[in-house]
């Protein structure tokens, strides 16, 4: 006899995996696909479900792929939000996790022909993990690690003194899966420390889980006249479902928010972000009465490296010249790309003309060193220019007009003195002509 009370269950994870796939399919990360698993594996337990109470050996096998099915959907869940999931004893842990959980439910469900490897698979449980953990802690220790080999050390423990017992099997089945997501539960608390809704969905969700391994069979064995229909114990899987869709969507939101203030290129911040923590900087220094320093640092040859060698080499410099300025300024001031080839750097307090001065030069001077591109040695130069707030200039437009008029003046002034652009193989370009445009200032949008 077929169960079909739990068709509604797999159509009902079928449309979540697909609701999940069609969310997952925009952010396309390792983390979203592996939930996208775990959820066809939910759509697998239920539908195995259906042909657990056919009689003999496919109801076995039905109850085993339905059980397994579950623990592999928890592991997968708890393996997704491993913050050291790239770390090559993770991947061992998991299969060890994945191999013994199996095992110990072929075992379990099997019945009285098997009961002589339970106690072998339960010591497996605890040694298996801490045998990885011990061999692997030389080069790799995190407490998440540690508190998992505890978690499944005290598994062991607890099969060993409950699964001879009448109700054993029933207990020891239910302890394995509590084990499996209750530790969902603390790998998504440790991975998702914010305070948002889908973090805090997903996380109660995997503890509501957890709890319906504990508490059902405490009311079955306490209150059995209380019926509970078995859709109140499948809600957690659900809310679960919702949890990760909130947490994929307000990913996708923080991604969008990170591209529209940070160039796609160096990472660094452009011109709308540079513009508030120019503002930001500028209201401190009022507050304060301190000193701001602008800096607009400008290539003098990247058309010529962009026109001869290629534009994916101007984009290796530009990656390059970003290391460079975030490498030479400290946490608390800013580095922006505001333009093309061009870069603006904001020195906030404790800072001074003689400070900015130093960092200009000595950006400068790392800008002359040669840079190997490619098959190409390349020396490009900058011109730089600075404004100090408030001595230069009472606001931020006019600070930045300053600082990229000094800049112009800085790039005409060496433009004649300017040597050529080195090639590697005796090959050589003309250095940057001198020229005037009409542009706006790295702070000022155009309409």
């Amino acid at each position: 006899m077929l169960d079909w009370s739990k068709l509604p269950d797999v159509a009902a994870v079928a449309l979540l995996a697909c609701a999940f796939a069609s969310v997952a399919r925009s952010s396309n990360t390792a983390a979203s696909k592996i939930w996208l698993t775990a959820w066809v594996m939910i759509g697998l337990h239920f539908t195995a479900l259906i042909f657990s109470p056919v009689p003999g050996i496919p109801g076995i096998l039905a109850t085993i792929i339905a059980l397994s099915a579950l623990t592999w959907a928890g592991i997968l869940f708890m393996w997704a939000s491993v913050p050291y999931r790239d770390e090559n004893s993770s991947r061992w842990m998991v299969g060890t996790f994945l191999t013994v959980n199996t095992g110990y439910i072929a075992i379990s469900v099997a019945g009285p022909a098997a009961a002589w490897a339970l106690v072998p698979a339960a010591v497996l449980f605890g040694a298996l993990p801490l045998a990885l953990t011990l061999f692997s802690m030389r080069r790799f220790r995190h407490p998440l690690r540690w508190a998992m080999t505890l978690f499944y050390f005290a598994l062991a423990a607890f099969l060993l003194a409950v699964q001879h017992r009448p109700d054993g099997q029933g207990l020891a089945l239910n302890a394995v899966l509590f084990t499996i997501f209750f530790s969902c539960c603390i790998h998504f608390l440790c991975l998702y420390r914010r305070a948002t809704a889908g973090a805090f969905v997903t996380i109660a969700g995997f503890l509501a889980w957890a709890s319906v391994f504990v508490v059902a069979p405490l009311m079955a064995t306490f209150w059995p006249q209380v019926h509970i229909e078995n859709e109140v114990w499948n809600l957690p899987k659900y809310v679960v479902a919702v949890g990760t869709i909130l947490i994929l969507l307000e990913n996708q939101i923080e991604d969008n928010k990170y591209l529209a203030l940070h160039d796609a290129l160096t990472g660094l911040p452009n011109r709308r972000l540079f513009q508030d923590r120019l503002a930001s900087a500028l209201e401190r220094a009022r507050r304060t009465q301190a000193q701001t320093a602008l800096l607009v640092v400008d290539l003098d040859r990247f058309k010529q490296v962009n026109d001869t060698l290629g534009h994916h080499i101007g984009d290796v410099l530009l990656r390059h010249v970003a290391k460079v300025l975030s490498g030479r300024v400290r946490r608390s001031d800013t580095v922006a790309r505001t333009g093309g080839d061009e870069f603006s750097v904001i020195l906030e307090e404790p800072t001074s003309r003689e400070e900015a001065r130093s960092v200009a030069n000595s950006l400068l001077s790392l800008m002359e060193e040669p840079l190997q591109l490619g098959d190409h040695l390349v020396r490009v130069g900058a011109s730089i220019g600075i404004a100090v707030f408030p001595e230069d200039a009472a606001n931020m437009e006019s600070l930045c007009i300053a600082a990229d008029l000094r800049m112009y003046d800085d790039k005409h002034g060496s433009a004649a003195l300017a040597g050529q652009l080195s090639l590697e193989g005796g090959d050589s370009l003309p250095a940057a002509d001198s020229f005037a445009v009409s542009r706006f200032p790295p702070c000022e949008m155009s309409d």
